[in-house]
């Protein structure tokens, strides 16, 4: 499955947008789904993963509540909605998709290798 990240941009703080994660090649049902960040000069970080029809999502501890994952399986589509942004929110941010049962570990949803497929990222830029 190929993965495009798409929706990043120049955004002021306090703005907000929406990232899209569009799968081709394969069935995006078939996955959960997560979003991942990485600013200048840090590791890749877990944002947000849900599961193969919604119903299950987990959060970043510091960015619930400002931060919204959900997905369109007959779009193909994930989103992550971003509210209330702040300068540190700059990064670029990746899709990606696991087998449904990297959800059973708190651990496991926040590990990069257990991510089989990598969107190329969409950078969002956060302005103070």
């Amino acid at each position: 499955v190929q993965l495009q990240a798409s929706g990043g941009g120049l955004v002021q703080a306090g703005g907000s947008t929406r990232l899209s994660c569009a799968a081709s090649g394969g069935t995006l049902s078939n996955y959960a789904v997560g979003w991942f960040r990485q600013a200048p000069g840090q590791a890749r970080s877990f944002v947000a993963i849900i599961s193969r029809y919604g119903g299950t999502t987990d959060y970043e501890d510091a960015l619930k509540g400002r931060f919204t994952i959900s997905r369109d399986n007959a779009e193909n589509t994930v989103y992550l909605q971003l509210n209330s942004l702040k300068p540190e929110d700059t990064a670029v941010y990746y899709c990606a998709v696991t087998n449904p049962g990297t959800l059973a570990s708190w651990r496991a949803r926040r590990t990069t290798s257990n991510y089989n497929y990598w969107g190329q990222g969409t950078l969002v830029t956060v302005s103070s």
